[in-house]
C-alpha cells in the first residue's frame, strides 16, 4: 500500500521536473519573441555583418528555439513516465532475470545499460532531425549517413564500456565504504575525472576526428613565438579535421602539467569563401584561451565540479536510504544503490542543480571577460573583435538576446556585450 509520503516524494519529484521546464520554456519563449520582433541589424554589426547573413542568423535561431522546445517537451514527457509508471523498477527486474551469478554489481551494471540503450533509442529520432535536417537546412552538417551512424555506434560502445566500469566502482565503494562512504566516493570519481582528462584529448578523440600537426609556416611559427612570450609549455600544435562533422568552428587546448597542446579546428582557418580567421585574428582568440591558462580557470572550474560532487555525494548519503525515495518510484522489495544515487542526483536535487548551474554560468562569463582583458594587454584587442564577429557569422550566431534567457543561458557573454566591453577597454588604454 502506497503511504502518504510515497506519494508526496512522487509528487515533488514530478514538481521538480515540471517547474524547470515551464521556466526553461518561459526562457524560451521571450527569446523566441526577442528574435521574432528583431528585423534590423544592430549599428554595432552594419559595417560587418549583411542584412543576408543577418537574417538567415535569425531564422536559425528560430529554427534552434523552437527545436529546443520541441525536445524540452518531449524529455519532460519521458521522464516523467519513467517516474510515474514505475519504468526502473520493471527494467531492475528484467536486469535481474538476466543476471545469471547474481549479485547487485552487475545487475546495477545491466540496469543502466539497459536504460540507457532504451533512452539512446528514443532520443535517436530528435538527433538526426536535429543533424539531418535543421543543421542540414542552414549548411552546418558534414556527416553522411554512413558516418553518423559509425560515429554513433563507437559512442554507444565506448560510453556502454566506461559506463560499465565507472558504475561498478561506485557500487563497491558506497557498499564497503561504511558510514563516511561519500567521502571514498567522491575521492574514487576525482580519480576518475583526473584520468579521463589524462586520457581523453590523446587516446578517445582520435577515434572520432582526425588530428594532424599544423603544417610550417607562417602561423605555426606566430603561435609558437605566442607561446613562448607567455611560457605556455606547448609541446604539440594541432589540426582538428572538424570539417567532416560540421562547418562550425572552434579552437582549444589541453594537457596536463607541463605538456600542453593547442588544438585548431579546419574550419577555423581562413578559407577562399571568406571563412575563417585570418592568422591576427586566431592568435587573439589563442590569446584569449590562453589567458585561460594563465588565470588558471581550468584549475578553478575543475575544483569546483568537485565541490559540486562532493556537495551532491553528501546529499546522497543522506537521502539514499530514505525508503520513500524508492517506494515512490516503484521499489518495493530492494534498495539499490546505484538507482538511488541516480534518483537523488537526477531528480531529487533538481533546484539545487539548477541554482548551481546558473552560478557556474555566471562564474563562466566572469572567466570570459578576464581571458579577453588577458587579450587586450597583449595588444589582440581590435583582432579579437574582428574574429568575434567572423566566427559568428560563420556559425550563424544571432546576435540578439533577452537579456533574462542569455543571463541563464549563456556560459560566453553574448556578442555585442563582448565588444562593447573591449572596446571600452581599448579606449581606457589609449
Amino acid at each position: 500500500m502506497i503511504t502518504l509520503n510515497e506519494v508526496f516524494v512522487k509528487y515533488a519529484i514530478l514538481f521538480f521536473l515540471w517547474s524547470e521546464y515551464l521556466w526553461e520554456l518561459y526562457l524560451s519563449i521571450r527569446q523566441h519573441k526577442k528574435g521574432h520582433a528583431t528585423t534590423e541589424v544592430p549599428p554595432e554589426l552594419r559595417n560587418t555583418m549583411t542584412k543576408e547573413t543577418f537574417s538567415k542568423a535569425r531564422l536559425y535561431m528560430l529554427a534552434k528555439s523552437k527545436f529546443g522546445m520541441v525536445k524540452d517537451t518531449f524529455s519532460v514527457i519521458e521522464s516523467t513516465v519513467i517516474i510515474y509508471f514505475g519504468i526502473l523498477p520493471k527494467i531492475w527486474d528484467y536486469a535481474q532475470s538476466l543476471n545469471p551469478y547474481g549479485g547487485e554489481v552487475l545487475t546495477s551494471c545491466l540496469w543502466l545499460f539497459i536504460l540507457t540503450t532504451i533512452l539512446t533509442i528514443v532520443d535517436l529520432p530528435l538527433t538526426i532531425y536535429n543533424t539531418f535536417v535543421l543543421e542540414e537546412n542552414f549548411g552546418f552538417n558534414k556527416q553522411t549517413s554512413g558516418f553518423f551512424i559509425w560515429d554513433k555506434i563507437k559512442a554507444y560502445i565506448l560510453s556502454q564500456v566506461f559506463t560499465m566500469m565507472i558504475s561498478s566502482v561506485i557500487v563497491v565503494t558506497i557498499q564497503s565504504g561504511g558510514a563516511y562512504f561519500f567521502v571514498w566516493l567522491w575521492i574514487v570519481v576525482c580519480l576518475i575525472c583526473f584520468i579521463m582528462y589524462a586520457i581523453y584529448p590523446s587516446f578517445i578523440a582520435p577515434l572520432f576526428d582526425k588530428y594532424t600537426p599544423l603544417p610550417e609556416g607562417e602561423l605555426r611559427t606566430q603561435i609558437e613565438s605566442l607561446a613562448s612570450q607567455l611560457k605556455f609549455p606547448l609541446t604539440q600544435l594541432y589540426v582538428v579535421e572538424g570539417s567532416k562533422r560540421s562547418s562550425h568552428s572552434n579552437a582549444y587546448f589541453y594537457g596536463l602539467f607541463n605538456s600542453k597542446r593547442i588544438v585548431l579546428f579546419d574550419t577555423l582557418l581562413a578559407k577562399d569563401d571568406g571563412t575563417g580567421c585570418k592568422n591576427d585574428e586566431i592568435l587573439a582568440v589563442l590569446s584569449h584561451e590562453l589567458g585561460h591558462w594563465h588565470y588558471n580557470h581550468i584549475v578553478k572550474n575543475f575544483l569546483a565540479l568537485q565541490i559540486n560532487l562532493f556537495l551532491l555525494f553528501a546529499g546522497f548519503s543522506y537521502l539514499f536510504k530514505y525508503p520513500a525515495i524508492y517506494k515512490a518510484i516503484g521499489f518495493y522489495k530492494s534498495q539499490p544503490v546505484l538507482v538511488g544515487l541516480y534518483i537523488v542526483v537526477q531528480y531529487v536535487m533538481l533546484p539545487y542543480n539548477a541554482c548551481l548551474s546558473f552560478l557556474l554560468t555566471c562564474l563562466s562569463r566572469r572567466f570570459e571577460f578576464q581571458a579577453d582583458s588577458f587579450a587586450i594587454k597583449l595588444g589582440k584587442g581590435s583582432y579579437l573583435i574582428n574574429a568575434l564577429v567572423q566566427l559568428n557569422k560563420d556559425n550563424l550566431g544571432f546576435p540578439i538576446y533577452d537579456y533574462l534567457y542569455s543571463s541563464w543561458h549563456h556560459s560566453h557573454p553574448p556578442l555585442l556585450e563582448r565588444i562593447d566591453v573591449i572596446k571600452t577597454a581599448l579606449q581606457k588604454k589609449d
